[in-house]
């Protein structure tokens, strides 16, 4: 296992565009890191940096004490597992296992040995005399883990892997991904566009936008404290509601009424809360709303509310099924607690 550090790199294709830039970030020695953002960020183009797939046009890439920027990628020691499973479909599950280490020249003994501890620790010792074909989505995953693992890289690389998988079975992976994670502290990037696999998997989740990176923290601390509009409007699920922030006397004046805040509003900021900063009032709350449409969950329901003065529909996050219809107003109460501000830049303020 190591330590994956990126300082300063940047990407520029032959066209001259820019894929990823002025990028500085560092993976702890056996940190599960997750690289997430909308498609074409940049985050895939990352991964193949560190692997030696693409070549970084400047900035520095270390694994381990080793610069490894002209180290060619079987010399690195990293292992890659891609959405596509990548397994050769005329070779049994023991024989793919066994490949990397072929390539290494391990000893008949020694593969065996590796291969059998994989295959325990994966839960798939049962399939070794399979072909890929004999295998669900989930089983291939898991060997396709364990091609990876069997070389003992000094990191892992996983690039979308649970993009081909059924809902139920991606959650089902990517519990045992974290688990395995956990076992055998391998230091691990894991590059998804899925923000809720985001925050549930990773240490440390870094956000990319336009091939740059806006915030790298803990998903609490993501989710509770975004960085700029980009971080709060893309982690959640649903995101964070943004809107203009409007100075009223008192706080910030939204739907008719004031939010009581113990803050100056500059010109040009953006307000944002979280859904569940947001319940049914009373009569007296002073902001209302029209209720455009309910998604009744059973455990919550998403109300998507409808403010005066506000373009885009504002979404409350409301404990089981309230009975309340389309078109009817309803009053808000509002946490001022929940609520950030981002200045004219779109970075957080408060």
């Amino acid at each position: 296992m190591a330590r994956v550090e990126l300082t300063d790199v940047q990407k520029r294709f032959p066209d001259g565009t820019v894929g990823v830039a002025d990028f500085s970030l560092v993976i702890d020695d056996r940190e599960l890191l997750v690289l997430v953002g909308p498609s074409g960020c940049g985050k895939s183009t990352v991964l193949r940096m560190v692997a030696g797939l693409e070549t970084a046009t400047s900035g520095t890439i270390r694994i381990g004490d080793r610069v490894v920027n002209d180290i060619p990628p079987q010399q690195r020691n990293v292992a890659m597992v891609f959405q596509d499973y990548a397994l050769y479909p005329h070779m049994t599950v023991r024989k793919n296992l066994e490949f990397p280490l072929r390539m290494r020249r391990l000893g008949r003994d020694d593969m065996a040995r590796q291969v059998d501890r994989v295959a325990g620790l994966l839960e798939i010792g049962q399939l070794l005399d399979r072909l890929p074909k004999q295998l669900s989505g989930g089983q291939r995953q898991r060997v396709a883990m364990g091609r990876a693992l069997v070389r003992e890289p000094a990191a892992s690389l996983l690039d979308e892997p649970l993009s081909n998988l059924d809902p139920r079975l991606r959650v089902q992976v990517r519990a045992e991904i974290k688990e395995l994670q956990a076992k055998t502290g391998t230091t691990m990037i894991y590059v998804t566009h899925d923000q809720v696999e985001a925050m549930t998997l990773g240490h440390r989740v870094a956000v990319m936008d336009k091939g740059r990176l806006q915030q790298v923290d803990t998903p609490r601390a993501l989710y509770a404290e975004p960085a700029n509009v980009m971080v709060a409007g893309f982690v959640g699920n649903p995101p964070m509601n943004l809107f203009p922030a409007v100075r009223a006397k008192g706080g910030l004046g939204l739907g008719g009424g004031v939010v009581s805040l113990d803050a100056e509003i500059g010109d040009g900021w953006t307000a944002g809360v979280r859904p569940e900063g947001i319940a049914l009032g009373t009569e007296t709350s002073p902001v209302h709303a029209t209720v455009e449409h309910i998604e009744e969950l059973g455990h919550e329901s998403l109300a998507h509310l409808r403010l005066p003065g506000i373009e885009t529909p504002v979404i409350a996050r409301l404990t089981g099924m309230p009975d309340i219809a389309a078109g009817r107003e309803v009053p808000l109460a509002i946490d001022p607690a929940q609520v950030r501000l981002f200045d004219a830049e779109g970075r957080l303020v408060r």
